[in-house]
């Protein structure tokens, strides 16, 4: 009895009920499909998933308003001092971050979803701003806060937000710490009082070195002093007097002062600003200050209206109309990169804080996204959540996203009454601040453990965070991720295969060669060319385990093909041992012949047996 008679054809595998839809009848089914989703999108549970606010506000008491309100107050005193010191970062005037700063925190209280996300500028997007931007000016700024939230509100409308897990966590390292070291280099110069510019790390110290000769001694002093301050006020902010970790057995007194200690290192922006601000005051009412202080800011809260789509400036005593396809030429590939970084920085806050729950992602787009749309229209530049007033929240004891709303309020009155005093403000204690925030963005600690458990990792980490430092960020992250896709793609083509001899119950031997992955057109050759080699050096029937093999294309097809000639050309069994029905319809799909497929140890055993009589009769008839 022929061996592939007595098994199964694979086609009896396929449920052959199964029909081919027509082109027609696949344009006859949108219409239900269209219907079955906007019934979805139209229930109760939905909209109390896209507005978050539906869920807790029921159930808003007291306590919550008390930690909303204390959370509110701390986060205003951390993003105050950093909005100013972002607009620097993002090369538009100081105003832009407070405009980014309530407005956007208002829109969040009722779309977010994580309490401990309080929207404003950010170092890092703050960064991409400039890079995207350059020296255009803010109208370019404002152009692309728009069109951050509107391709992020579309993101999330269309469930894209899936794509930032093509972002991995070495390239997410490598791309962090190479942004965090520019940041840091873009705020060198104030620091040191000189002129420098540049939009990439390699440009940006270039520009420093050649200038390095004019540093102004008061200015450096003044950088200096403010980040050693914040870096010994954050160690004073974690001590604590009496039982650490346990503060229902600390005495009354100590709850006091670890909360006034907790407060000081918490407000260290806040506190530096104001007594640098006063230094220089008292230095203005006897002449100039020995340091630059960043001037007037415009008080007032900015117009309400709608972003620059075209505008004229004055350049050389000439007006100089800038249109709309213009502004888009300049801004560039930072259009799309940007939008998906600040989703990225916003899923890791959420992520960080989530406790384990799962973060929807797609709220997040929605909820940034609308932030950013609305911002736009007072004349703000892209932002986002920031980790560092993140975690201030969190350890403030906010209760729900209601704790923007003070932060708001704080900023609008900043810009009503306060305005006229930030002229004091030094421009080095601004880079301080800066500088010693984001010092800490640098993840060094990822190194070791990213060496212990996969070397490869820690390679994609490096070539992404020295491409991001040569190049504009938003190409270094592209070349990050392009160099994870190849290392990926490499392992997809270099399958693992085990191979082991073994023998029937009635001592016939066989090889059979374990696969660990599907098979797909980069791997199969190589596939193919094992099972070849160790067949010919074996010259004993082959079983192919596909356990792990659950995926197949035309390209696995064909060499399935080829292999199963080759072996029938020799008169070798070529066995597939548990295929699973939808790769076995993949492969049945160019009809090759002598293609056997068995489920159990006792068709394997009738088989081999088959095929052994059949080789004894052949020796025998040959004899």
């Amino acid at each position: 009895m022929d061996s592939a008679a007595y098994f199964a054809s694979p086609k009896s595998l396929i449920d052959d009920s199964t029909k081919k839809t027509t082109a027609l009848e696949a344009l006859k089914s949108i219409g239900p499909w269209a219907k079955r989703k906007a019934r979805n999108a139209c229930t109760k549970k939905m909209l109390y998933r896209r507005v978050p606010i539906l869920t807790w506000l029921p159930t808003y008491n007291t306590t919550f308003a008390v930690g909303d309100l204390v959370a509110g107050i701390t986060v205003a005193l951390t993003l105050i001092p950093q909005a100013l010191a972002y607009s620097n970062i993002a090369g538009v005037p100081l105003q832009y971050g407070l405009y980014g700063s309530f407005l956007g925190s208002f829109i969040y209280i009722i779309f977010g979803s994580c309490k401990d996300v309080p929207v404003g500028p950010t170092a890092l997007i703050s960064l991409l701003t400039f890079q995207t931007v350059g020296h255009h000016g803010p109208e370019h700024a404002t152009l692309l806060c728009f069109f951050t939230g509107v391709i992020q509100v579309l993101m999330g409308l269309f469930g894209l937000g899936f794509l930032i897990d093509f972002v991995s966590g070495p390239v997410s390292s490598g791309f962090t710490s190479a942004a965090a070291l520019i940041i840091i280099t873009s705020q060198v110069r104030d620091v040191l009082g000189i002129r420098a510019s540049g939009n990439t790390f390699v440009k940006t110290w270039h520009s420093i070195l050649s200038d390095i000769h004019n540093s102004q001694v008061g200015d450096a002093t003044m950088g200096l002093t403010c980040i050693i301050v914040l870096l010994l006020m954050r160690v004073i902010g974690t001590m604590q007097i009496g039982p650490k970790g346990e503060e229902a057995y600390q005495k009354t007194w100590q709850k006091v002062v670890n909360k006034c200690i907790w407060l000081f290192g918490t407000a260290r922006n806040a506190i530096l600003v104001v007594v640098c601000g006063i230094i220089s005051w008292v230095y203005c009412r006897s002449g100039p200050p020995p340091f630059q202080v960043i001037g007037d800011v415009p008080s007032g809260l900015p117009a309400l209206k709608l972003p620059p789509f075209g505008f004229e400036m004055v350049q050389n005593g000439t007006t100089v109309s800038v249109p709309f396809l213009e502004m888009m030429d300049n801004l560039g590939p930072g259009i799309i990169i940007l939008p998906l970084i600040a989703l990225l920085e916003n899923i890791a806050i959420c992520k960080a804080f989530s406790n384990g729950k799962p973060v929807d992602a797609t709220q997040e787009l929605i909820a940034i996204g609308l932030c950013n749309f609305a911002n736009s229209f007072v004349q703000a530049f892209p932002g986002s959540g920031a980790l560092a007033r993140s975690a201030v929240n969190n350890s403030s004891g906010v209760r729900t996203t209601l704790g923007g709303l003070y932060t708001g309020i704080i900023v609008i009155v900043s810009l009503l009454f306060f305005t006229p005093y930030f002229y004091y403000i030094p421009k080095a204690a601004l880079a301080g601040i800066i500088i010693a925030a984001v010092i800490f963005m640098v993840e060094v600690k990822v190194v070791k453990p990213m060496w212990r458990s996969k070397k490869s990792c820690l390679i994609v980490c490096f070539l992404t965070f020295i491409a991001c430092l040569v190049l504009p960020l938003e190409i270094g992250i592209l070349i990050g991720i392009g160099i994870n896709l190849l290392f990926i793609l490499y392992h997809a083509a270099r399958p693992k295969i085990s191979v082991e001899r073994l023998n029937s119950t009635d001592g016939t031997e066989y090889l059979m060669l374990t696969p660990d992955r599907c098979l797909i057109f980069p791997s199969v050759d190589y596939v193919r060319n094992l099972v070849t080699k160790h067949s010919l050096r074996q010259g004993i029937p082959v079983v192919i385990d596909c356990t792990h093999i659950y995926g197949a294309d035309y390209t696995a097809a064909t060499v399935v093909h080829t292999l199963t000639q080759d072996f029938a050309s020799r008169q070798q069994p070529l066995l597939f041992y548990n295929l699973k029905p939808s790769v076995c319809s993949v492969f049945e799909g160019l009809a090759p012949k002598d293609f056997i497929v068995f489920y159990d140890e006792d068709q394997l055993d009738n088989l081999l047996n088959q095929w052994s009589c059949s080789k004894k009769e052949l020796e025998i008839m040959s004899t």
